[in-house]
């Protein structure tokens, strides 16, 4: 296979965009994507036209590797593209989130591994289950032979490769699986992120060639392979710090939205009795409205400081490391409590399944149930760090 990717002429004219054109196109794709987002519920998957929308503007080129075809932007970028999304469809900016953040992992695997993914062109998407789940690597001439049980993939449907975790001799590693050597288990029957089809992922005796697996624990830490191949500053930074900030974003985006709809509704609504009139209700909008600057703020703050140390070669501190993972889960905390601030003064009108509020609050709560990103998690580390202590935790 080409060490270089074959690139479509659309692909061409995609990679010369900066990131004001790409913002505008993800603002220009929010109305649509709120259109259809009854539609994502109804499927449990991302539409094909979502799919396409996303595809053909160019977006998710901002996680792909520069030599495979992906775009010269920051990865910041890739993150903000999360937040306008959730405006519009929280499982569509989930997904998309996902599958960007995939394109990058991809970049740490050996260099056939890469060509393998991305040797057809750039328009490829990765899902995975990162956790080990029920699975079993036998070492076999040549590889590994994969057995397992995997769950929550999200974006599965539309993906055709898989990164999976799996309990290897030396700790945990990712195995990059194709298509064809996995099935999907039809198992997201959910409240909240419906149409994100996270579903189960099964492998039966899969042989996996040895360059298609890395040790998570020690790319970017101990094994520059990303960096030496790429060269960008998102591989000099380690997976653990930047992983999970493509799960923040959505949500950010989605208590962004939650605030203009409640706006929107309420506004107008003056005179005696009415609904803006209320102090309530005015000091419920305006600690929700902090509550997610706050949040978008910290968001940013703590990727503009880890770029920096990416770019002045700085090593992440263990008390920084911590710091970071406690950002992403406090982040998350503060944009479920701007959710549910706005949701509960809005009244019987907020439950019907027409107006979008409803969704906003089910989809908040998916997300806040990401372990990872549970504050009593995610944030325990800090604690221990800072008092001395060793973490107990990956961070």
């Amino acid at each position: 296979m080409q060490q270089s990717c074959r690139v479509t002429d659309e692909v061409n004219k995609t990679r010369d965009l900066g990131p004001k054109e790409l913002m505008q196109r993800a603002a220009d794709l929010v109305p649509v994507l709120r259109g259809r987002a009854a539609q994502t519920e109804q499927l449990r998957r991302i539409p094909d036209e979502s799919l396409r929308d996303i595809m053909s503007s160019g977006l998710h080129l901002i996680g792909v590797p520069q030599r495979f075809g992906g775009l010269d932007v920051d990865y910041g970028l890739m993150l903000e593209t999360g937040v306008e999304l959730g405006k519009g469809c929280g499982s569509t900016a989930w997904c998309y989130s996902l599958w960007a953040a995939h394109s990058w992992l991809v970049g740490h695997w050996p260099l056939e591994a890469q060509e393998e993914v991305f040797g057809d062109g750039p328009d490829v998407l990765c899902s995975s289950s990162l956790s080990p789940g029920s699975s079993t690597m036998e070492p076999v001439d040549g590889g590994f032979r994969l057995t397992g049980h995997w769950e929550f993939s999200s974006g599965c449907d539309a993906a055709t490769w898989m990164m999976l975790g799996v309990n290897g001799p030396a700790g945990l590693v990712w195995a990059l699986v194709p298509r064809c050597d996995y099935a999907i288990v039809d198992t997201w029957f959910v409240s909240g992120l419906k149409g994100t089809g996270s579903k189960d992922i099964t492998v039966e005796a899969a042989f996996v060639p040895y360059h298609r697996v890395v040790e998570s624990g020690k790319a970017a830490e101990v094994d520059w392979t990303g960096w030496e191949l790429h060269k960008q500053d998102r591989y000099r930074v380690p997976i653990p710090v930047l992983l999970g900030w493509d799960l923040v974003a959505p949500l950010v985006g989605i208590a962004l939205a939650t605030i203009e709809e409640f706006t929107r509704r309420v506004s107008g609504t003056s005179g005696l009795g009415r609904t803006a009139e209320s102090s309530t209700v005015q000091l419920r909008l305006s600690h929700a409205s902090a509550e997610v600057d706050a949040a978008l703020a910290l968001l940013r703050g703590d990727i503009r400081e880890i770029f920096q140390k990416a770019r002045d070669g700085e090593t992440f501190r263990v008390l920084d490391r911590a710091r970071f993972r406690r950002d992403k889960a406090f982040v998350t905390q503060l944009c479920a409590s701007s959710v549910n601030r706005i949701f509960d003064i809005s009244g019987g009108h907020a439950l019907l399944d027409s107006v979008a509020l409803q969704r906003y609050h089910r989809d908040a709560q998916a997300v806040t149930h990401r372990d990872g990103l549970i504050m009593a998690l995610g944030g325990l580390q800090y604690g221990r760090v800072a008092l001395g202590l060793e973490p107990d935790a990956r961070i």
